[in-house]
C-alpha cells in the first residue's frame, strides 16, 4: 500500500493513502488532514498506511467525542452505580465542554495536552482552577472510554495512551495520632454514634461495609466481624454490592473495646424492637439501620459525623478519616504491610503501599534502630 504527503497550509497537510482494492477491483483511497510537521505529517502517513495493511484501521466515522462519551455511558460499560455518576459528572463537566465538539477519529494527541492545560488553567466551577488530581481522574474517563473505543475498532488508537495527565503531588492521608484517637473515644462515650464509631476505629472498615452489616455476620464470641458486601447511594438510591475484589471479603478480628459498643448496642436495639412490638432480629437485620430495621443512608451518616466533630471541637476528620487512624495505628504499632492490606481489605500491598507509604517511612527507622542494635550485640560477644 502507498501513500504520499500534500501541503495545504503553513502547518497543514493532506495524507492520501491506498486502502486496498474494492468489489470490482478498483483501489480505494483514504484522505486524512493532518497539523504539524511534514516530518510529522509523514510519521502519521506511515502509521495510516501501516494500520491499512493489518486491518485495524477504523471505517471514516462522523461522531463526536461527546457523542460517543453518551453512548459509551448508557451501553454495558461495567461500571458501578456510585461510579458511573461520578464518571458522569467529570464527562459533562470537563471533557464534553472542551473535547465534545471533536470528531472521536480525528482526536489526537496535541487536543489531550491542550485540554490538561485548559483544566489546569480554568476548568473548575466558575473558571477556577483544577487539581492535578481532578485532571487525572478525568483523563483516566476519556482513557477508559477510548479503550473501547479502540477495542471495536472505531479508532484505531488510544490517544488518551500516549498523552500521561499532570504529575500528582500524592498528598498524606487524613488520620488522628493516638492522642487524637483518644479524644474522639471520650467524646463518643454515651452518645448515639459511639458504637459505629467505635467500630470504624477499631476495624478499619469501609463506611459502606460497617451500613452493611448484619448481626449474622457478628461473631461475639469470636471476636470477628465478615465483611461480605457494602451499601452504596447512588442518585437511584441504597443498593447492596458485593466487593470490588476477593480480598474485599474478608474476617476481621476486634478488640475488646468494639466487642463492648456492640454487645451494648445490641441490647439497646433490642430494647427498642420490644418496645415497637418488632420482636427479635431477622435473620437479616442490620447492626446499624433506622428504627424500621431499613438501611441508613451513607451520605447522612458522614452528615451526622461532621456535625458531632464540629460540636465537641474534635480534630478535623472525617468518618472514612476513622478508617486511615486505625491503619496509622496498626503501622506505628509495627504491623507489617501485608497483615494491614488484608485487614482492610486493599486488592494487594501494593495498594496499601502506595496509598500509606509515609506512614511506613518511620518503621524503616526503627528497622534500622533493631538492627544496628543486633549488630552491636553480636560485636561484643
Amino acid at each position: 500500500m502507498t501513500g504520499h504527503v500534500r501541503r495545504r497550509g503553513a502547518r497543514s497537510w493532506e495524507l492520501k493513502f491506498d486502502v486496498g482494492v474494492d468489489a470490482t477491483g478498483h483501489r480505494k483511497t483514504r484522505y486524512a488532514s493532518f497539523r504539524g510537521t511534514k516530518r510529522e505529517a509523514e510519521i502519521e502517513l506511515a502509521r495510516l498506511v501501516a494500520a491499512a495493511a493489518a486491518g485495524t484501521l477504523a471505517e471514516p466515522s462522523k461522531m463526536t467525542v461527546g457523542a460517543y462519551l453518551k453512548a459509551w455511558l448508557d451501553g454495558p460499560h461495567g461500571l458501578a452505580g456510585k461510579t458511573a455518576e461520578r464518571y458522569q459528572q467529570l464527562i459533562e463537566a470537563q471533557i464534553i465542554p472542551h473535547l465534545g465538539a471533536v470528531a472521536i477519529q480525528k482526536l489526537k494527541p496535541a487536543h489531550i495536552a491542550d485540554w490538561h492545560g485548559k483544566l489546569i488553567a480554568g476548568g473548575g466551577k466558575d473558571g477556577r482552577p483544577l487539581s492535578s488530581r481532578t485532571v487525572g481522574h478525568a483523563h483516566r474517563v476519556l482513557h477508559r472510554a477510548l479503550a473501547r473505543a479502540a477495542e471495536t475498532e472505531l479508532v484505531s488508537r488510544n490517544v488518551a495512551n500516549i498523552i500521561k495527565p499532570p504529575k500528582v503531588e500524592e498528598a498524606e492521608v487524613e488520620s488522628l495520632k493516638a492522642d487524637g484517637i483518644d479524644a474522639v473515644l471520650k467524646a463518643l462515650n454515651d452518645h448515639p454514634l459511639e458504637p459505629i464509631g467505635v467500630l470504624a476505629l477499631s476495624s478499619g472498615a469501609r463506611r459502606g461495609e460497617i451500613l452493611a452489616l448484619a448481626w449474622k455476620n457478628v461473631d461475639l464470641s469470636a471476636a470477628t466481624i465478615k465483611i461480605e458486601r457494602s451499601l452504596e447511594q447512588t442518585k437511584a438510591g441504597l443498593r447492596f454490592k458485593a466487593p470490588k475484589t476477593k480480598h474485599g471479603r474478608r474476617t476481621v478480628s476486634l478488640p475488646p473495646v468494639a466487642l463492648d459498643a456492640l454487645r451494648a448496642h445490641r441490647r439497646r436495639q433490642l430494647e427498642v424492637r420490644v418496645a415497637l412490638g418488632q420482636g427479635k432480629f431477622e435473620p437479616d437485620a442490620l447492626v446499624f439501620c433506622t428504627i424500621d430495621g431499613g438501611p441508613l443512608a451513607p451520605n447522612n451518616l458522614s452528615r451526622d459525623w461532621a456535625r458531632f466533630v464540629k460540636a465537641r471541637k474534635l480534630p478535623s476528620i472525617s468518618f472514612h478519616g476513622l478508617r486511615h487512624s486505625h491503619v496509622s495505628a496498626l503501622i506505628a504499632g509495627g504491623v507489617d504491610v501485608l497483615t494491614v492490606s488484608r485487614r482492610i481489605g486493599h486488592a494487594s500491598a501494593v495498594v496499601t503501599m502506595k496509598v500509606y507509604a509515609h506512614l511506613f517511612s518511620g518503621t524503616d527507622k526503627t528497622a534500622a534502630n533493631a538492627i544496628e542494635a543486633a549488630l552491636r550485640t553480636g560485636k561484643e560477644r
